[in-house]
């Protein structure tokens, strides 16, 4: 089976405009990115899933200098992107991985791909978000290329097209998920690792510099529990969104997720 990690990635973000270019350890974010996720032992393939727009050309070029192969979809119609994207190349399962997790520990997507290889074909979808204990930014999704077919076909709802997976993870009745969680710790409304505004490149970019070296470039989510264990004033510099998720918009049309799962509004 082809097993194919699609990273979405656009330049065009509204609250951070050009975040997958910013700089971290004298490289642009997306290629440390796809350096970790590189990083993974799991057999895959990785594809960039950027738009048509001529605005991210540059993505398209990072893509090319990197070997790195490069899909141009719809701007934004994500589930249309990742599923064009693997029926063009022949996928068999697909992992979305959002490009605001430049932090992701490639251990986590071992992890999470490993629970759903291990039981197949029992499970249509497997991830490490239902419910989320991972700190933020640690987002796998693995879904198998037919049902993410089904979603592409069926799904209506404006926030199921951009979200990719929800038609599947709404339907437990109808599709077969599981969940990878942390034994006994919930990091995920506590520790913002994701990268939507200013405060997380701060915070972003400090763990890169007292992280990362050549020897070792890629640490792991336990290297940086550490480190801001030991420098909790590195962890406030982004703490006041932290737990503030895409989710709290619509509650009211979620069936499997709970007001608990999100928090409303930022911290003070």
């Amino acid at each position: 089976m082809k097993t194919l990690v699609v990273i979405q990635a656009r330049l065009g973000s509204t609250r951070l405009p050009g975040k997958v270019l910013l700089p971290l350890a004298g490289k642009p974010l997306l290629e440390r990115m796809i350096e970790r996720v590189r990083a993974a032992r799991s057999v895959i393939d990785i594809v960039v899933a950027t738009t048509l727009d001529p605005a991210d050309d540059p993505i398209r070029q990072l893509c090319r200098s990197l070997d790195v192969d490069c899909y141009s979809g719809h701007p934004t119609d994500l589930l249309d992107r990742h599923y064009r994207c693997a029926l063009e190349r022949g996928a068999d399962n697909v992992v979305k991985i959002p490009s605001d997790c430049p932090l992701i520990d490639p251990n986590i997507i071992d992890l999470v791909l490993s629970h759903f290889f291990a039981c197949y074909p029992r499970f249509d979808y497997v991830s490490n978000l239902h419910p989320a204990t991972f700190p933020d930014g640690n987002d796998v999704e693995i879904i198998k290329l037919k049902v993410l077919g089904c979603a592409w076909e069926e799904a209506r709802l404006d926030f199921e097209r951009e979200h990719t997976t929800p038609f599947i993870w709404e339907r437990p009745e109808r599709y077969s998920c599981d969940n990878v969680s942390l034994p006994n710790q919930n990091y995920s409304l506590s520790h913002r690792w994701t990268i939507d505004y200013k405060e997380d490149y701060e915070f972003i970019s400090t763990v890169y510099l007292n992280l990362w070296n050549k020897r070792t470039p890629v640490f792991t989510m336990h290297d940086i529990l550490d480190f801001i264990g030991q420098n909790p004033e590195v962890a406030n510099i982004n703490a006041k969104f932290a737990g503030v998720n895409w989710y709290r918009n619509h509650l009211h049309e979620l069936k499997t997720i709970q007001p608990h799962e999100t928090r409303q509004e930022w911290a003070a």
